[in-house]
């Protein structure tokens, strides 16, 4: 059992595999309907677990609109304002889709939104790719205690919590099983 886990040993679920199905269901409708058809759009998850969600709201997406949505990744390490207070970390890939996001409705995917740094750090690395027509934001958890003035477009659950509380998103991709675990720091 790792760190992580030992810290979610006592967490209960908020969301399990029918609910992130059904949430992710939502989204899909809701960007379909914000961007008139999706036509333009593109989905960048932001590693590890946005990458997972954004292929699946693509594959909802092209569901509803029938037509293949573009979808990659957008690694933001280097880009982080906390580098020098944490352990090195790996860099994962940034895979942009072939047409690029010049012009484009850029739909960043993550799956808690917090403090707001990890977009507002993801806003820099897209800066740097591209200039999309629109940024606009999925996640599948908005805990609150933003730091700066970032919002989602697109929430799947709003999760007040306090700030000795963790959640703990698990994806079938990276996990073994779908499900947004709330659970408690241990004391010091």
């Amino acid at each position: 059992m790792d760190k992580q886990d030992t810290q979610h040993s006592d967490a209960r679920p908020v969301l399990e595999g029918p609910d992130i199905a059904r949430v992710l269901t939502r989204i899909a409708h809701e960007i379909v309907e914000r961007a008139k058809g999706a036509d333009d759009v593109v989905l960048l998850g932001i590693p590890t677990r946005g990458v997972f969600l954004a292929q699946r709201l693509a594959a909802k997406l092209e569901q509803i609109t029938d037509r293949k949505i573009p979808v990659g990744s957008l690694d933001i390490t280097m880009y982080r304002d906390d580098l020098r207070m944490q352990p090195p970390r790996a860099l994962a890939r940034t895979e942009i889709p072939g047409d690029g996001v010049d012009g484009r409705l850029v739909v960043l995917v993550d799956d808690v939104l917090f403090s707001g740094r990890t977009i507002r750090a993801a806003l820099d690395a897209l800066g740097d790719i591209g200039r999309p027509r629109a940024v606009q934001l999925a996640v599948l958890v908005d805990r609150g205690h933003r730091e700066l003035p970032i919002r989602a477009d697109y929430v799947g659950k709003n999760l007040p919590t306090s700030l000795r509380e963790t959640v703990k998103v698990q994806l079938a991709e990276e996990d073994g099983r779908d499900t947004v675990l709330l659970g408690v720091k241990p004391t010091q």
